[in-house]
């Protein structure tokens, strides 16, 4: 009979359910899918309740559930800020401490009643992990290699905020450790406070931000901010901190280092945010260095995995997969607290499961196409039901319809199969486009995303065409690598010693023959395709291939700014009529926008639009 262990995350950000059978991912996803809370961090009952009904089971078929961290060890962290705070965190500290000593402190508890209340049968008792144990499995025991070095980094979980790992068949051990409030998570946060972008989600703006910059402030970081030893440990500057002391990030100690103050969010951005960007990336890259040389040395292996929200920084992945330090690289798809749920669940399961997918030679997280899925049927339902006019395709006539659109310059919504599991759209839930349009980037950006023009777009390439496209070592199934495009393909410019322009009054240059995916820097963050992992993703672009000779596509995510990515038919079509979006594809339907009806909400939804 076999037996499922259920993993939880929630009440910070990100809250997510991942259920593991005998060792084997059968779901996962994110709860702000279901509610459209973006990073929702309420309690994962619609995420909870679909992998229930993906397995065909209720809670009492669970043999345990596991929560992704230990609230009594977290707990001790909150009150040892409060004390050493003094007077300067009464305030902040006074805020939080009530949910603290009313539930969160025992927070089982709490899991144990919304279970109950869910009324799907008897759960076991909620049982604890430990935050970067629950990261460390979420990358190993998923991964394709037997054995290997663990490294997770992120801002904080109960008390550490990196640490190693050695992860040998069914077993993970602690190797060593940093603790707070020393963390790279932090010391990266805290750039992006400054630069006024949101904590916790603005990071990847600060990311992207960065190859408009030089890094002319990464001498002054080294110097007064960060001191990193040989053996790959660091520590911070805590003076010029003030995260630690509960109110925000950094004061003006950091606004005195830096000579400005903090900027406003959404207001202009000035080529020192690019280089205060393009340090702080640069000393983060140096970092994750150092500890992965360290892991390495450390663990005696060659292989190593990672997560933790720092190992979402693609472009410090690309670097560490170039520098020689490992053979082989492999990066959990939900690095941050989401997949903590996952490693929860997995830590539990393999101890007396193990690992089944290692027999096959791949990783075991099914391409991350672990969430909800729709058939045709249900699909031609709503559309039927809602006057929405469709036509219907067999597969292969499909795949080179929307090929002959995106060839022509369509902006194409793609859902298709189970959603994805993690922060990145691979393929299921897309908008995509044509990369040889030079106005592709500047279209999606403003009158699809809705978002910042200097933000990058990815390209998702046939896996076997990679190498003719992008210095990619290795696969990146992920999206979580970035590369530089191959020479073959850049413009005469920027192939001229010193490379293209770079400020932010450069973005529309065209750098490459495929300008939408080339950042400044002649960079992409690249996502390799395969038919094993996402069929009808691939199966299309090789349909683009063939109109066009090129096996490239743009890809983001099936969302505007401030929402999450798309959930259901509804969630997509919705999303269709408010952008400028020209076709989009459920299933086998596709749906041009001039034949829709008209599209009336009740207020302008842009309004709502967060800022971050």
């Amino acid at each position: 009979m076999s037996v499922y262990t259920l993993g939880i995350s929630a009440y910070y950000h990100d809250s997510a359910a991942a259920l593991v059978r005998d060792g084997v991912v059968v779901a996962a996803a994110q709860q702000e899918r279901f509610s459209r809370v973006r990073h929702d961090p309420a309690f994962p009952s619609s995420a909870i309740a679909y992998c229930l009904d993906h397995a065909g089971i209720s809670l009492a078929d669970l043999d345990a559930v596991v929560y992704y961290e230990d609230p009594k060890l977290k707990f001790g962290r909150v009150l040892s800020s409060f004390a050493s705070a003094g007077p300067r965190g009464i305030g902040p500290f006074s805020a939080v401490l009530p949910e603290w000593l009313s539930w969160k402190r025992d927070v089982l508890t709490r899991v144990d009643g919304e279970l109950q209340a869910m009324g799907r049968g008897a759960a076991p008792r909620t049982v604890a992990s430990q935050h970067h144990r629950s990261h460390a499995a979420s990358a190993f025991f998923p991964s394709p290699f037997e054995n290997a070095a663990v490294l997770t980094i992120d801002g904080v979980g109960e008390w550490q905020t990196t640490t190693i790992w050695h992860g040998r068949g069914n077993s993970l051990e602690l190797v060593n450790s940093v603790s707070y409030p020393h963390s790279v998570g932090m010391l990266y946060s805290a750039f992006t406070y400054y630069c006024g972008f949101k904590v916790d989600s603005g990071e990847y703006k600060l990311m992207g931000l960065a190859p408009y910059g030089e890094p002319k402030y990464a001498d002054i970081i080294r110097r007064e901010l960060v001191n990193m030893r040989p053996d790959g440990s660091f520590t911070l500057n805590m003076k010029y901190f003030e995260f630690h002391q509960g109110s925000r990030m950094v004061g003006s100690g950091f606004e005195k280092l830096f000579g400005a103050p903090i900027r406003d969010a959404e207001s202009e951005l000035e080529q020192r945010h690019c280089d205060l960007a393009a340090s702080v990336q640069v000393v983060t890259e140096e970092i994750v260095l150092g500890l992965a040389r360290a892991a390495v040395e450390q663990t005696g292996e060659r292989a190593l995995v990672m997560a933790g929200g720092v190992a979402l920084n693609c472009v410090a992945n690309g670097v560490l997969s170039r520098s020689g330090i490992v053979d082989q690289l492999w990066i959990q798809p939900a690095a941050g607290d989401a997949g903590c749920a996952l490693g929860a669940a997995l830590d539990h399961s393999v101890e007396k499961h193990g690992r089944p997918h290692l027999s096959g030679g791949t990783d075991g997280m099914s391409g991350a196409l672990l969430g909800p899925g729709f058939s045709d049927e249900e699909i031609e339902q709503f559309l039927t039901s809602n006057g929405y006019a469709f036509q219907s395709y067999a597969q292969e006539k499909l795949y080179d319809e929307v090929a002959s659109h995106l060839a022509e310059g369509a902006v194409v919504g793609w859902f298709q199969g189970r959603m994805e599991f993690g922060p990145r759209s691979l393929g299921a839930r897309s908008i995509i486009g044509d990369p040889r349009d030079r106005e592709m980037q500047k279209r999606m950006n403003l009158k699809i995303k809705f978002r910042e023009s200097f933000r990058p777009f990815a390209p998702a390439v046939l896996a076997e065409d990679a190498q003719d496209y992008f210095g990619l070592v290795g696969d990146s199934p992920y999206m979580l690598v970035v590369a530089e495009v191959a020479d073959r393909i850049k413009t005469a410019a920027a192939l001229k010693p010193g490379g293209p322009s770079r400020g932010l009054g450069s973005i529309n240059e065209t750098r490459s023959e495929l300008p939408s995916i080339t950042h400044v820097d002649l960079s992409a963050r690249v996502q390799t395709v395969t038919e094993h992992d996402n069929a009808p993703f691939a199966r299309l672009l090789r349909a683009f291939k063939a109109a066009t000779d090129c096996p490239v596509l743009v890809n983001t995510s099936f969302n505007v700014r401030g929402e999450p990515i798309v959930h259901t038919p509804e969630d997509a079509y919705r999303c269709f009529m408010r952008t400028g979006m020209d076709v989009l594809v459920l299933g086998g339907h596709v749906l041009h926008k001039d034949d829709q009806p008209p599209f009336v909400e009740a207020n302008d939804w842009r309004d709502e639009i967060p800022l971050d």
